[in-house]
């Protein structure tokens, strides 16, 4: 099995993205075309989220079709429909007696603030993304959803970072592939997990005769918070923040077993986010297991948090400078 380091290495799972670079927004659709069992855990204090409830492992419905991340605040949730219109052409859904109903979990990220926040992701262009979607590579950096998404904002806007989406996989021997894929757009800094260092978050600056950070590197958000200017500027932080992820893997689960793997899954993002779950982000972890392989759920769960910690690293590591940020993919803000 050829592997391209993207979640599309798991069998069953296609990306596809659209966007407008204008108004610097867009939207990720990630296809599961025969169903995978899915699951979700939110621990973000202002997430924005559709059909998060029917994965519920006491709730009916077993497997999902699609999920789809789009930008645009709670406006994006739109871009949902887009999926279930291109579904339902297909004849794929859930089978009700009488129609297919495509079942399409979604979440936002608010990025409203950075092109235009006149044009958001709606029906059509969720539906764009789907048509684009395929199970080679996927685009990392300004795609999709992630035309928009910044990181480490406690500073103001002005002193953020581009950010992105990242993917990336593991193979577990025998067939078995764990994968994720993550659109960073988060209050707080990005970790290497590896270093303990930040590589992308709020950058240093004066405010009056308090400098923060030092001169030309981060400012770390979590320092800044304890400070007598951070917590002044708290109260005036954006509550327009949060990571999105979806773990995906070619392993079979129950809808408990996946909901367990999105639970565990959130370490990889504490892992590489500074802080993470705050009150000022919406993060929100998705699981599509597709099937094939008998595999241990604290196994799976382990490898998820790992690839979902390396897929976020991506997310900065590949975003170019857009909206007047600087973004790590061109070679000056480079490390």
């Amino acid at each position: 099995m050829q592997l391209h380091n993207s979640v599309t290495d798991v069998p069953g799972i296609e990306v596809g993205h659209a966007q407008d670079d204008d108004a610097l927004t867009g939207c990720t659709a990630i296809l599961c075309r025969q169903g995978a069992v899915g699951g979700v855990d939110v621990r973000g204090g202002a997430p924005g989220t559709r059909e998060t409830d029917l994965l519920n492992p006491v709730n009916l419905v077993e497997k999902v079709h699609a999920v789809m991340l789009a930008g645009g605040s709670a406006f994006g949730l739109d871009a949902a429909s887009g999926a279930m219109r291109y579904l339902e052409e297909h004849k794929i859904g859930f089978n009700t007696g009488v129609g297919l109903v495509p079942i399409v979990p979604a979440a936002i990220i608010f990025d409203l603030n950075l092109g235009r926040s006149d044009v958001r992701p709606d029906a059509e262009m969720g539906y764009r993304a789907c048509v684009a979607a395929s199970p080679g590579p996927v685009t990392e950096g300004n795609a999709g959803v992630g035309a928009g998404a910044t990181i480490g904002k406690i500073l103001g806007p002005k002193r953020a970072m581009k950010s992105g989406l990242g993917t990336a996989s593991i193979a577990l021997g025998g067939g078995l592939v764990v994968g994720a894929l993550a659109v960073v757009n988060a209050f707080g800094d990005v970790i290497d997990p590896s270093t303990g260092q930040i590589v992308a978050g709020a950058r240093s600056t004066d405010i009056g005769p308090f400098h923060i950070g030092s001169p030309g590197s981060f400012a770390s958000t979590q320092e800044v918070m304890k400070s007598l200017v951070g917590r002044a500027l708290l109260g005036f932080a954006t509550r327009g923040n949060t990571v999105l992820a979806v773990v995906a893997m070619n392993a079979d689960l129950t809808k408990p077993q996946a909901t367990k793997v999105a639970q565990m899954a959130h370490d990889g993002l504490a892992r590489a986010i500074r802080p993470a779950h705050t009150m000022l982000d919406g993060d929100t972890v998705f699981t599509l297991a597709t099937g094939g392989h008998r595999a241990d759920v604290s196994t799976l769960g382990a490898f998820a948090a790992e690839t979902l910690s390396l897929a976020i690293v991506r997310a900065v590591h590949t975003a170019s400078s857009a909206g007047g940020l600087p973004g790590l993919r061109d070679p000056e803000n480079a490390a």
